[in-house]
């Protein structure tokens, strides 16, 4: 179909930009697909039904692809009742579908969400019982459909969900450590740490591996949505041969002799997870991974390049440490350590470390030169840059 359509894509907060620059690459490919303004939690952009499909293939940063099915002012709880009995929900889907809906709000007026959200719900039941004399399943785990409202103080926009299951969800992942990142999320912050494939990269508290596997299938040209389905393929206009010339467009995996791209943790566990995660991603080429602590860690290129890591707090930090000791304790030894170590082994290197705990410089005795607010779901965090120059960032004593 060549109808313009309007999409939102949204992200972790703090990646707005990230994910306006991934857009207008994936964009590059297509001709139709235009990237529009960046707002708090996410990307307009438009294009044509065949750009759902790229950008659910291809955005490594995105967390949905929603489509714009309707918008309007609103003063009210039944102008948003009436916005959605008049919107043709049967152009997209059937009445043998099960859906689910969710509504967010910024600066609303309305009292309840709860009820807004019965009311988008009943008035697609209804449009459906007024044309065919039955309604659809409501299936708040496993949908076929996700509808999403979002209220401002003035206007009421609905969206379906073109992707389904978050784009985080890869298909790869089957074993993660404690506490780890999401895919996206991950994506996004390499990206805003400058990295690029060619570029060394080692993660020194690697988990799961989840940073390395995100950089992996850069390297290789291997598409983040490329072994997972989509909710856009339950559509009514799904056409398989358009989906199937799409992924077709992608190019078979780089052949890599040396990746650059590099791993360790203190937990022997972590590194047959990050393992096995690699190979569930389709990575044929070798990532070099170690057992070791991370203020023991060298740097395993001449080449200067970036390291990136998702350091541990509290009892984490704790896996080989003093049992004795506070984890506040064990994590100021911890970093002073680490720092020592990125002072003297990394010249030349920068350090890019992503923590919610706003005194990690201090803890490393390092100023950094950079630091990017996000959020890691409700938690406010940082990724602090730290430009390891050779001599830089020590204290000198007189």
């Amino acid at each position: 179909m060549a109808t313009v359509l309007s999409y939102f894509c949204p992200c972790p907060r703090g990646l707005e930009a990230a994910l306006a620059e991934e857009i207008g690459e994936i964009a590059k490919q297509s001709g139709t697909l235009k990237v529009h303004n960046q707002v708090p939690g996410g990307v307009h952009c438009s294009g044509q039904w065949s750009d759902a499909m790229r950008l659910n293939l291809h955005s490594r940063i995105a967390s949905r692809v929603l489509m714009r099915i309707a918008h309007r002012s609103y003063a009210n709880e039944n102008h948003i009742y009436d916005l959605a009995l008049e919107s043709t929900w049967e152009d997209w889907f059937h009445v043998g579908h099960t859906m689910r809906v969710d509504v967010t709000a910024i600066k609303s007026p309305v009292k309840s969400l709860e009820f807004i959200t019965l009311k988008i719900k009943d008035a697609i039941c209804d449009r459906f019982r007024d044309r065919e004399g039955e309604r659809p399943s409501i299936d708040t785990r496993t949908p076929d459909m996700r509808i999403s409202g979002f209220l401002d103080a003035r206007t009421v926009t609905l969206y379906l969900d073109t992707s389904g299951e978050p784009l985080f969800k890869r298909g790869w992942r089957e074993e993660t450590g404690d506490a780890p990142l999401r895919e996206n999320l991950s994506a996004g912050l390499l990206r805003v740490a400058g990295w690029k494939p060619g570029v060394p990269l080692l993660d020194p508290m690697c988990g799961s591996g989840t940073l390395l596997v995100e950089a992996a299938q850069m390297v290789a040209g291997i598409p983040p949505g490329i072994n997972r389905s989509f909710a856009f393929e339950k559509f009514i206009n799904f056409d398989e041969a358009e989906w199937q010339a799409i992924k077709a467009e992608v190019a078979s995996p780089n052949v890599v002799s040396d990746a650059l791209i590099f791993g360790s943790d203190i937990s022997g566990d972590a590194i047959v997870m990050t393992r096995n995660n690699l190979t569930r991603a389709g990575i044929a080429f070798d990532v070099p991974l170690k057992q070791i602590e991370a203020q023991e860690i060298k740097a395993p290129t001449e080449q200067a390049g970036i390291l990136i890591a998702n350091p541990p707090y509290g009892e984490r930090i704790g896996v080989r440490g003093d049992r004795a000791q506070e984890p506040d304790e064990l994590a100021a030894a911890f970093f002073s350590a680490f720092g020592s170590t990125l002072k003297s082994r990394f010249a030349g290197w920068t350090a890019c470390l992503f923590t919610a705990d706003l005194n990690l410089p201090r803890m490393l005795r390092l100023k950094e030169s950079k630091k990017t607010p996000f959020y890691n779901g409700a938690i406010e965090c940082r990724l602090f840059r730290f430009e390891m120059v050779a001599g830089s960032n020590r204290k000198t004593s007189v």
